[in-house]
């Protein structure tokens, strides 16, 4: 780095380093520098910059950062972006100096400031400047002279408007004021202003306040008149304290009402004091209005909502202590006699969390009137709740929980002295919970596990309740598979609660021990018992002994369940399964006997040995009398033998191992004949329902596994007689799968009568199925049947019989076509015959369906004729027509052929039209009609005839402003409204059957 004279400047060129790392080191050394100068300092980086230099002038520490060319100087501060063509940081005062034309984008306002010489103050994040231009999203302002500080934002000789973005020339309307503070995102403030239309003063404005906030918060003002209240006004007037407050204040006014004027707040404020997180309020004190009959309600509703929540630091907790508050109280829309009105609501709630322990408080009660209805939630005047921490200590576990309190509630109406005392009662109350467990091994595989749950609560009634639980559990493991358990529990319910809701069921005594045994006695086979005596019941009242069998080896799959009650002798219930067959193909019985037969190769090498000399050269002392050689025993076969040598000079050491053959294991070969077939049969019985229905059924796979045939036939065991017999069929094509895939479907079922049904003259066998042949997985044909078989005389038609051709649902295109109807067996014909078709396309922006029902001549039907047709559709011509609708015609007739007579009917619900108007990409204007109508004829007579009556709309869309007109034929309505940005529309007149009714003001949001 080159040192200059003794200005002390210090000066980086564009040559030295690349820019880019340049940018970072410069970076790394400002957000150093910031750092260093408070705890409170912003981060500046250097995004991209061309030369630095680092100056001491009068005192002060300068920093100067470059740009060359149209890029200039880019700085991050914080998640701000500042760039400019030249950037002077003063690290004596934290000030940001943006010299020539520069812009400052803040995220947290989302503007974006341009102006000329921009002064940012880094501690008080403070910006001014001079002929700056600020935007945003939704406004354009220009100020000479800019001071922006968090939060408000001040400029002199302003100019502003919505219209910027639009890019006409001169803006449709704008303001021009001599002072302007700007509050951003809650309202625009101008002093002495001026209306600009074109750019030309139309109208001068002491004061304009423009909202910028949600439509929600924007000033509402409503005039109206009603029979009963007279003239009306609404007023909805926002304001804000500081930028933490945000608030509307409520105005109402009825003329006839006593007293005539309500007042009130709403508002929502963020930290507004500290350990204060939010607080909301509503509070609306509003004339009552008049009854239905027109009596008049003296005396005023108020409605309250308030509610805060925060939290206060707590030096040894593990959190910060929160608390919530909420007040509520609503009388509006309440009559005189209902009980919650005049009722104030409290809740207030406290949380803390101690190392060792969690405390709540809560406080919740209800002021106003002597309640006279049942308390549903309990009041609690107040709750404290101790939980202390979960101990742990090896296989011992305890949890325990106490809560103190006052209580009102709904009394128990199976305490007799609660009830005497009223609907509600009184009285504290102290709980006790805990939980204890300790699980231990006993000995080896064994597993014992202890627990005591109890809750106990005591009244100040002196009533208390108990509920106490033990249990042991022990279980034995053995072979991995094999368990024994035995286990035990004591249960005891006992005491009448005053309060209804924490009232127990009853007294309850219990003391069941039990026993588990579950084994797999055989390999593919398991077997499980299940006992259970409750010492407390009798003979009578004991559960069932369960027996499970599950046995999985090939053929044979069984799975069996029995339930009997051996005090009773009786059996409770049985159910089994059973299939006999081999799911395994022949590639997967050939791949595992190569498995095993590979297996058996590598450890089939018998009667070879392995010597490993390893010689150790040692050094000892000449010895008079040599070692004896030490030999170890011969050792058993398959285990190395060692034998050792010592002398004064080396020690060798031999090692033999011998392997033992192992025979080869035996081929898997097919146990079952036949591979493709699948038997099965499920039967049950219950003491209460008698046997179950007896199904067998026999599958037939082929040799792709989608394909396959079954037959089934069910024997209702209780009447005796077959009720069901089936059959079903899927394949897949195996030839042409690419091109010309398909696959086929088909189920047919045989219904019987049970005897108890074989009196009734209805009850005759029932024939049902559908068959379906699905092409390329895009077009299907389909037939569905329900017939009767041996129908009464008296009976014209069997069933139903139908016949589809179509396309797979959820395709683009969908179309289907479907001819059937009732049908007779008897004289082999359709007795009244439909012709359906349906077409629904979608398209990106537009979309079409039609559906039609043909009524086709048949035995009981003498004619062929249109009875319904449907039209839905929404089309979209590029940008500028649309056309959408839904159109329903109906045929329905009267009387006896020949003479029966006919009536139309033509609903549109409704047909939409819509064209956008204008020579730009974007349309300004849009024209659209809607007809919404009934048409009916009888006989070709249309019944009452009304002209067309549609509603015709206008829309000019400037950008920044738009208005509408409407014009109703229907009702003779005609309406007009304007809209400006961000808000709804402002109704300017409204002219309909009773006549004209103004509505004076363009206020925001106006109703």
């Amino acid at each position: 780095m080159k040192r200059a004279s003794a200005s002390g400047t210090v000066r980086r060129r564009k040559g030295l380093l690349n820019g880019r790392l340049a940018g970072l080191i410069l970076g790394a050394a400002l957000t150093l520098g910031g750092l260093l100068g408070g705890a409170e300092a912003r981060t500046v980086k250097i995004i991209s910059a061309d030369t630095l230099e680092l100056r001491q002038l009068d005192g002060q520490e300068l920093v100067l950062i470059g740009g060359t060319g149209e890029s200039g100087v880019e700085l991050r501060v914080d998640d701000d972006i500042v760039k400019a063509l030249r950037v002077e940081y003063n690290r004596t005062r934290r000030t940001l100096t943006l010299v020539g034309r520069a812009s400052y984008f803040s995220a947290s306002d989302a503007q974006t400031l341009t102006g000329e010489n921009l002064v940012v103050d880094l501690g008080t994040e403070e910006l001014t400047g001079q002929d700056v231009l600020i935007s945003d999203a939704d406004l354009e302002i220009r100020g000479s002279e800019v001071d922006r500080i968090p939060g408000q934002l001040r400029a002199t000789g302003g100019y502003f408007t919505p219209c910027a973005k639009c890019g006409r020339t001169p803006n449709d309307y704008a303001f021009r004021a001599e002072r302007l503070i700007v509050y951003p995102g809650d309202r625009l403030v101008a002093y002495r202003a001026q209306l600009l239309l074109a750019d030309f003063p139309v109208l001068y404005l002491p004061v304009l306040v423009l909202p910028l906030n949600d439509p929600e918060r924007q000033p509402r003002l409503s005039i109206g008149q009603a029979a009963q209240d007279g003239y009306t006004v609404e007023a909805d007037l926002p304001f804000s304290i500081g930028s933490t407050t945000l608030g509307t204040t409520l105005l109402r006014y009825y003329q006839n009402r006593s007293p005539s004027f309500g007042v009130g707040v709403s508002l929502r404020s963020y930290q507004p004091l500290p350990f204060i997180d939010r607080l909301n309020l509503y509070v609306l004190s509003n004339p009552r209005p008049f009854l239905s009959d027109g009596t008049q309600q003296p005396g005023s509703d108020l409605d309250i909502n308030f509610s805060a929540k925060g939290r206060i630091p707590l030096v040894t907790a593990v959190r910060d202590l929160d608390y919530s508050l909420t007040v509520t109280r609503s009388d509006l829309g309440r009559a005189s006699t209902d009980p919650e009105r005049g009722v104030t609501n409290v809740n207030f709630g406290v949380n803390v969390e101690y190392p060792l322990f969690t405390g709540q408080f809560s406080y919740v009660d209800r002021y106003g009137p002597e309640g006279v209805t049942r308390l549903t939630t309990p009041l609690k005047q107040p709750e404290v709740v101790v939980d202390p921490k979960p101990y742990v200590q090896g296989g011992l576990s305890t949890d325990f929980k106490f809560t103190v309190g006052q209580y009102t509630a709904q009394s128990n109406p199976l305490s007799r002295s609660a009830t005497l005392q009223g609907i509600n009662i009184s009285t504290s109350r102290i709980e006790e919970q805990h939980s204890l467990a300790y699980s231990a091994k006993p000995w080896t595989n064994a597993d014992l596990i202890l627990t005591n749950t109890f809750t106990g609560r005591y009244y100040g009634t002196g009533a208390r309740t108990v509920q106490l639980n033990l249990g042991a559990q022990l279980t034995q493991r053995w072979n991995t598979t094999n368990t024994f358990t035995v286990s035990g529990a004591y249960t005891r319910i006992e005491g009448t609660s005053p309060f209804a809701f924490d009232a127990l069921p009853g007294r309850r005594i219990s003391a069941p021990i039990g026993l588990t045994i579950s084994t797999v006695p055989v390999k593919d086979v398991s077997f499980g018992v299940s006992l259970t005596r409750d010492l407390m019941l009798g003979p009578e009242a004991q559960t069932p002994a369960t027996f499970n069998l599950s046995v999985n080896r090939v053929p044979l799959s069984v799975s069996a369940s029995l339930a009997h009650n051996f005090y009773t002798g009786e059996v409770e219930s049985a159910n089994y399964s059973i299939t006999l067959s081999d799911p395994r193909s022949d590639e997967q019985i050939a791949a595992a006997n190569r498995a095993n037969a590979v297996q058996s190769g590598n450890q089939g090498r018998t009667g070879q040995e392995v010597v490993n000399p390893t010689v150790a050269a040692t050094q000892t002392a000449p010895q008079t009398t040599p070692a004896p050689p030490a030999t170890s025993s011969t050792a058993p076969s398959g285990t190395p033998t060692t034998t050792s040598t010592a002398t004064n000079t080396s020690t060798v050491t031999t090692t033999t191992n011998t392997v033992t053959p192992t025979p080869a294991p035996a081929p898997i070969r097919r146990l079952w004949p036949a591979p493709n077939l699948a038997l099965s049969a499920t039967g049950g019985y219950s003491r209460s329902g008698g046997y179950s229905p007896f199904t067998v059924r026999a599958t037939v796979t082929g040799d792709v596994r989608t394909n396959n045939f079954n037959v089934f036939a069910t024997h209702a065991v209780q009447t005796p007689n077959i009720s069901v017999i089936g059959a079903e069929f899927n394949a897949t094509g195996t030839r042409d799968t690419v091109l010309n895939p398909f696959t086929v479907s088909a189920r047919e079922t045989l219904n019987f009568p049970t005897d108890a049904a074989i009196s009734s003259v209805q009850a005759t066998p029932r024939l049902t199925g559908a068959a379906s042949l699905t092409w390329r997985g895009a077009y299907t044909l389909s037939t569905a049947h329900d017939l009767q078989i041996n129908q009464p005389a008296t009976t014209k038609e069997s069933g139903t019989l139908t016949f589809s051709a179509g396309t797979v649902a959820g395709q683009a295109t969908n179309w289907q076509v479907t001819y059937g109807g009732p049908f007779d067996v008897a004289r082999f014909g359709w007795t009244r015959p439909t012709l359906s078709a349906s077409l629904r396309t979608t398209r990106p922006g537009q979309s079409i369906g039609i559906a039609g029902v043909l009524n086709v001549k048949g035995l009981d039907q003498p004619r062929t004729e249109l009875a319904r047709a449907d039209l839905t559709a929404d089309w979209q011509f590029g940008t500028r027509l649309s056309l959408s609708g839904t159109a329903n015609y109906n045929r329905t007739r009267s009387g006896t052929f020949p003479d029966d007579k006919a009536t139309d009917s033509l609903v549109l619900n409704p047909l939409k039209l819509g064209l956008a108007l204008g020579n730009g990409s974007k349309p300004g204007a849009y024209l659209t009609a809607s007809l919404r109508q009934t048409f009916t004829w009888q006989d070709g007579v249309r019944l009452n005839p009304t002209p067309l009556a549609p509603v015709i709309g206008l829309t000019i869309d400037r950008c920044c402003w738009a208005i509408q007109a409407e014009i109703d034929l229907s009702i003779q309505r005609y309406r007009l409204a304007i809209g400006l940005p961000g808000s709804t529309n402002y109704p300017l007149f409204d002219i309909g059957s009773g006549g004209l009714t103004p509505l004076p003001t363009l206020l925001p949001g106006a109703r």
